[in-house]
């Protein structure tokens, strides 16, 4: 069983979802790196996993209108921040301009169980007592330079199994979940069209004419 193993009330069960491979393996060197390596295993991984959870969140995501579930402004703000340190803005849309934080909050509140719910809010907060140790301040408050050195020690923590490195790796696996499943990102990033084919309303449409004797049908 991999570090993000947990129970969920939908069939999006994360045991099933080997996300802490790949996201162990990011490089937090620099942003570009970072970028180059997602995008090198990236399309294999968003293309396996939207046709079913991802799209039905991200659809979620679409028809909230801004309204957030039972993830607080605060909480969803630290998310943001953690999810930009590791995605930041280059080239390509940064992890909060495709909507991630919002993407993670539909996941949290509808396919997480109470118990895993619960343990999760209680992580973040153990994130940020962390980052009060290192850098005298809550994650979102600290530089990027700050920042990054919060992520750091928390990706050399060797215990994933206690908070706050257990829900760290979580929310990383899940950051990474829905960048690659966002439609920005497959769009722009990736290059994948989600669906086959395009969609082309003026393409012409051939015309049957039917002969006079019955016979066959002939096509223009």
């Amino acid at each position: 069983m991999n570090g993000c193993a947990i129970s969920v009330k939908t069939r999006c069960h994360v045991d099933a979802v080997p996300f802490e491979a790949y996201a162990s393996l990011v490089p937090l060197t620099t942003s570009m790196e970072r970028r180059d390596f997602l995008r090198a295993f990236g399309v294999a991984t968003a293309v396996a996993l939207l046709p079913h959870d991802a799209a039905a969140a991200w659809s979620t995501v679409g028809t909230r209108l801004g309204a957030s579930g039972v993830l607080t402004g605060p909480q969803l703000a630290s998310i943001g921040a953690i999810a930009d340190t590791i995605l930041p803005r280059t080239d390509s849309p940064s992890a909060t301009d495709v909507k991630v934080p919002a993407f993670i909050d539909v996941i949290v509140s509808e396919q997480y169980t109470d118990a895993d719910r619960d343990a999760f809010i209680a992580g973040l907060g153990a994130i940020d007592a962390r980052s009060k140790e290192i850098g005298g301040a809550s994650f979102g408050g600290l530089a990027e330079s700050g920042r990054r050195d919060v992520i750091a020690a928390l990706e050399a923590e060797t215990n994933r199994r206690a908070d706050p490195a257990r829900t760290y790796w979580r929310l990383k696996d899940l950051i990474i979940y829905g960048y690659f499943t966002s439609e920005p990102v497959m769009k722009t990033v990736l290059k994948t069209e989600i669906m086959p084919g395009r969609f082309d309303g003026a393409a012409p449409m051939p015309v049957q004419l039917k002969r006079s004797n019955g016979g066959d049908d002939a096509h223009a």
